[in-house]
């Protein structure tokens, strides 16, 4: 089993902060890392019981329990009334694409994760949301009544978070929460219902974010730079749609110290997902495209058909009972415009995502091995061998992702990043081609 310690150093934590509720013995938080994370810190030496009961709720334990050692044993676990299984979606019961009517224009895509939470207030399935919220002029997860307006909390945003007080605050609080979270955070609230049962009760209800890689806190300051801000700002938003263009062409914005806006095409700045710029080390090591544990995934669709729409549109899956419920019952009160759709459509909308994590997974283990670098339990994807030029693709990722990291906590200019990162760019930008031309 590798040591608390060992996970943070190795960068295998994503600041879900669920171990914090686990350390009795010593005064754990969260605090931000030199490179933009947020990671367990921790007054004095844990007790050897705490680290333990801390390393069984890391997503990124090395060495789970067998019942729960990958996603597919715990869906076994909580998810065992879906009916239907696919390899790449994990447990189901159906698939849809399309929006919420009420909630489209104030959401980032298709305002799904809005309406549910609006229905599980409204059915009194929850008394409570735990969700991420705007806290003096930042983002944070907040702890919300059923008093509130959902659609101030409905965009995504793409700075890190934790969930750290969630558990330190649940067993004083009267009634049941439901809570969002990308798919580690979603697989660290199931392992910490696994070991405390009374919680499945208490958190009946989770929406998993489909996510294509968390990013340090040095992706707002660039984008921040980009946009033209070079001090302090806040309320920064990562989804501006543009009605009159297509889903893929949003803004970044944010408020500068004398409340000018400012905003940026994020077509302008570049890739910033394919490249692995800034991402977490620890998603590398993920291969839960569809946050696989939740009762629903919501996700954005970028599918021809749908990906024309300024708008924005939705992928869902549904997991549960409960959420089938709540799909079918929009549908039939016609609060949402949805298209049930075939699962395989589900996963070509993530289909990149897709490549990278699951198939590309087996030869970074290699590559963090030969490094020296410890790893989680890996759910090794069954898929054939990559080429060699996806491996180059690969490897250079895992360039451009360390140094943009490196290159931001040296030198937090946009001026001399953009000029360091030039080169390391330029390669990934040729070896993708080569690639490509390969295929």
């Amino acid at each position: 089993m590798i040591p608390l310690n060992i996970i943070v150093e190795n960068e295998l934590c994503t600041g879900c902060g669920v171990c914090v509720s686990e350390c009795q013995s010593a005064k754990a938080k969260m605090s931000w890392s030199n490179t933009g994370f947020l990671t367990p810190s921790f007054e004095q030496e844990p007790s050897d019981k705490d680290k333990a009961a801390m390393l069984l709720v890391c997503p990124f334990n090395s060495s789970p329990a067998e019942e729960i050692e990958d996603e597919e044993r715990i869906a076994d676990i909580f998810l065992s009334e879906a009916p239907n299984y696919d390899g790449k979606v994990g447990r189901f019961y159906s698939s849809f694409v399309g929006y919420a009517k009420n909630f489209r224009n104030t959401s980032s895509s298709g305002g799904l994760a809005t309406f549910i939470f609006q229905q599980l207030l409204e059915q009194k399935i929850v008394d409570h949301l735990f969700v991420v919220q705007e806290v003096a002029g930042t983002y944070q997860y907040q702890l919300i009544s059923n008093e509130v307006d959902v659609s101030n909390f409905s965009k995504t945003r793409y700075i890190p978070v934790t969930m750290a007080d969630l558990f330190l605050k649940i067993n004083d609080l009267d009634g049941k929460v439901a809570v969002s979270g990308v798919a580690c955070f979603i697989k660290a609230i199931r392992l910490k219902q696994h070991y405390n049962p009374d919680l499945r009760e208490k958190i009946p209800f989770l929406v998993g974010i489909i996510c294509g890689g968390l990013k340090s806190r040095f992706f707002t300051d660039f984008l921040v730079q980009k946009a033209g801000i070079y001090g302090d700002y806040s309320r920064q938003d990562y989804r501006i749609k543009d009605l009159s263009s297509t889903a893929l062409d949003y803004s970044f914005g944010a408020f500068d110290q004398q409340g000018k806006h400012h905003t940026i095409k994020m077509k302008t700045v570049g890739d910033m997902w394919g490249t692995g710029l800034f991402k977490s080390h620890a998603c590398d090591l993920c291969t839960d495209v569809l946050t696989e544990l939740a009762d629903i995934s919501l996700g954005d669709a970028w599918l021809d058909g749908y990906r024309e729409d300024g708008a924005g549109n939705s992928v869902i899956v549904t997991r549960s009972a409960v959420a089938e419920a709540l799909i079918r019952e929009g549908l039939q009160k016609e609060l949402l415009h949805l298209d049930e759709v075939d699962h395989t459509l589900i996963v070509k909308s993530q289909q990149a995502s897709y490549r990278h994590r699951q198939d590309g997974i087996a030869f970074r283990a290699k590559v963090f091995k030969r490094f020296g670098k410890r790893l989680p339990k890996l759910r090794l994807m069954k898929s054939k061998k990559i080429s060699l030029s996806y491996a180059m693709v690969q490897l250079q990722r895992l360039v451009v992702r360390r140094n943009s990291l490196k290159f931001w906590e040296d030198s937090p200019s946009i001026i001399r990043f953009d000029k360091k990162m030039k080169p390391s760019l330029f390669v990934l930008k040729v070896l993708t081609k080569i690639h490509h031309k390969l295929k």
